[in-house]
């Protein structure tokens, strides 16, 4: 596989120097200072790839062009949204560019309630607590319907969520309440070209004005607006090869009363088959995966590597009450080594085709560790923890590619 790095532009505190001397072959990356809804001009794609390519990199993945709200929830807009995003397609595939991985989540991207959890090694994760993100929804959010619906949920985990959360509100203060907003719809969102940005005055109050946007979207109605947005931008795909590959839910479970439809094996073959195009695929996250214990990766991975064009390579442990936290790339619920070993095996089985060739790869999130949580990093993509995690990796790709006799070339060495 290919060995790529989530990268978040010129500004990244992370330089392409740095990523070239740790065996980074290719970049996954985004024009994250175009707004939502416009165009990708082919001169803005043409000046970023340029800059990748001067370090001795390709840009492989597009990760993310962002799917606005108006065509998850079918705005009055959608189709000019959509001729939008076509265009952007036959840019990025003039400049070379074939591989783009977006997501069809319901205003939140990726959920956490702490970015910063202690591990018992000294480093830090993120982690997702059911209880505060309860907290979040019925005290800060007030959602209505949050109470029954969280008691409902608490039923279902055999857990009694309601009673956390009142003991939650005994002991949180209002730096508390401030550090969750900023964790669950902040700091988890604005650098990925999200809805809510860093410095918006009232972030709830805009979070509360979009979920309205989703009242009465249910989880067939979203369906229906993914087929209607798949449908529509195939042709494009055809004409000049673009693999669309939509990420996971992450967390893969309904939340906020949002709809969720990337989720477990039978979403997955949901819109694989509505949408039967060798061009409409996956991205195997088996991170948000295995943030789910009704998923088991290594089946999922064999029955879905034909329609996987992008690999995130991570895992989760799920405590016994439901929580989760990232864990350890070589521990957790995903099975690393027999992950690798499927998608491998798959790479060597691709066509001819320059565009599919080679399946990137990232390491995804990792710890924070050695300093990295002073540097400034985005949350979730630390340096060191996740230099550390491309280490691991790439020594289980290469004792994989040994035993199945694939030649394994480290980038930067002489051979």
């Amino acid at each position: 596989m290919e060995r790529t790095w989530r990268w978040f532009g010129k500004n990244d505190k992370i330089t392409l120097a740095m990523l070239k001397q740790i065996g980074v072959e290719g970049i996954v990356t985004a024009l994250h200072e175009v707004p939502l809804g416009e165009v990708w001009t082919r001169e803005a794609i043409h000046d970023l790839r340029s800059y990748i390519e001067s370090y001795g990199m390709r840009w492989s993945v597009v990760e993310s062009l962002p799917v606005t709200e108006t065509i998850k929830y079918g705005g009055p807009d959608r189709d000019r949204q959509i001729e939008v995003y076509k265009e952007s397609l036959r840019n990025l595939a003039d400049e070379g560019i074939h591989t783009v991985c977006y997501n069809f989540m319901p205003v939140l991207d990726w959920a956490r309630t702490d970015l910063n959890h202690p591990n018992p090694n000294g480093t830090t994760n993120l982690y997702f607590s059911w209880a505060e993100f309860a907290y979040f929804d019925i005290h800060i959010l007030n959602r209505k319907g949050a109470e029954t619906d969280w008691d409902q949920r608490g039923r279902q985990m055999n857990r009694n969520i309601l009673k956390e959360v009142e003991e939650l509100k005994a002991r949180m203060t209002p730096a508390d309440e401030h550090k969750l907003v900023e964790n669950i719809i902040v700091k988890t969102q604005g650098f990925v070209s999200g809805n809510i940005k860093e410095g918006d005055e009232h972030p709830v109050e805009l979070f509360r004005q979009l979920l309205i946007l989703y009242k009465g979207v249910d989880k067939g109605q979203l369906r229906e607006n993914m087929r209607y947005f798949l449908e529509a931008i195939m042709p494009v795909c055809d004409e000049r090869d673009m693999y669309m590959c939509v990420h996971p839910d992450d967390p893969p479970f309904p939340i906020l009363d949002l709809p969720r439809i990337v989720t477990c094996d039978e979403d997955i073959r949901w819109f694989l088959n509505a949408v039967p195009d060798r061009h409409n695929g996956l991205t195997f996250c088996a991170g948000s995966l295995s943030a789910g214990a009704h998923n088991n990766l290594t089946e999922l991975a064999n029955k879905y590597a034909a329609r996987t064009w992008f690999v995130h390579l991570r895992s989760c442990h799920i405590f016994p009450n439901g929580d989760f936290t990232e864990a350890s790339h070589l521990g957790g619920r995903a099975d690393m080594i027999e992950l690798v070993r499927i998608f491998e095996r798959e790479e060597q089985r691709r066509s001819s085709n320059p565009n599919i060739a080679r399946l990137p790869m990232r390491v995804d999130h990792g710890m924070t560790m050695l300093g990295d949580a002073d540097r400034g990093y985005n949350a979730g993509y630390s340096f060191l923890g996740r230099m550390f995690a491309m280490g691991q990796i790439q020594g289980v790709i290469a004792t994989v590619d040994k035993e199945l006799g694939i030649e394994y070339k480290q980038p930067g060495f002489y051979e």
